[in-house]
């Protein structure tokens, strides 16, 4: 599926956005395949290792977020492990994500393209736009990146909205990594393919569709 999203005019040089669209298998929540890898990933965060939340508060400055009061999805995760949280458990697809998420230090966002009304596009939440949240009541939106579709923003860096959650019976998805304007593209590209090849390792995804802006 070729999918049409853009950046808003008013809006470009904001971010580096990057996205892609994958076929895949989801399988419940505790995909035994994944406990290793999790572990060894919130191993590392625990024993030291360096993680830069640099870039990420970056674009969160650059569109006027205090990343001290409204913390980067990514860094969410990063504050959680390093408490000695283990990484949480959905399923299959939101698991890999938070564990890329959470290596790269970049916020994603994981929709179920079945539910997304093209065309999509990135830009800055309007006056009064709001969602509800995954397990938040309401996400207010305005002046925040968001992403939107036909019906509407259902997706940013901090929150993503329940309307388009990906669940067990999700096999087309959209996956949206924000960075900051200053990301080159190839290094962009680089964190997609390692997002394409844990999708395919571990839920037989199949890459359908890529755009950086």
């Amino acid at each position: 599926m070729v999918l049409a999203l853009t950046v808003a005019r008013e809006d470009q040089g904001l971010a580096r956005v990057g996205a892609m669209t994958c076929e895949v298998t989801a399988a419940p929540a505790q995909d035994p395949a994944l406990d290793g890898p999790l572990e060894a990933a919130a191993r590392a965060v625990q024993s030291g290792a360096g993680l830069d939340t640099g870039p990420a508060r970056s674009l969160y400055r650059a569109i006027g977020l205090d990343p001290t009061r409204t913390r980067p999805s990514s860094e969410a995760l990063l504050r959680r492990v390093l408490r000695g949280e283990a990484l949480g458990r959905i399923n299959t697809l939101v698991d890999l994500c938070n564990w890329c998420s959470l290596e790269v230090q970049l916020p994603y966002g994981l929709y179920d393209l079945d539910r997304v009304r093209p065309p999509v596009e990135v830009r800055r939440g309007r006056p009064g736009e709001e969602y509800a949240g995954i397990r938040k009541d309401v996400v207010h939106l305005a002046g925040r990146l968001v992403v939107a579709d036909a019906d509407g923003p259902f997706g940013n860096p901090t929150s993503d909205s329940a309307r388009t959650m990906v669940t067990i019976e999700a096999r087309r998805i959209l996956v949206v990594v924000f960075g900051p304007a200053t990301m080159a593209t190839a290094a962009m590209g680089r964190v997609l393919d390692m997002t394409t090849a844990r999708l395919a390792e571990f839920a037989r995804g199949r890459e359908t569709w890529r755009w950086v802006s």
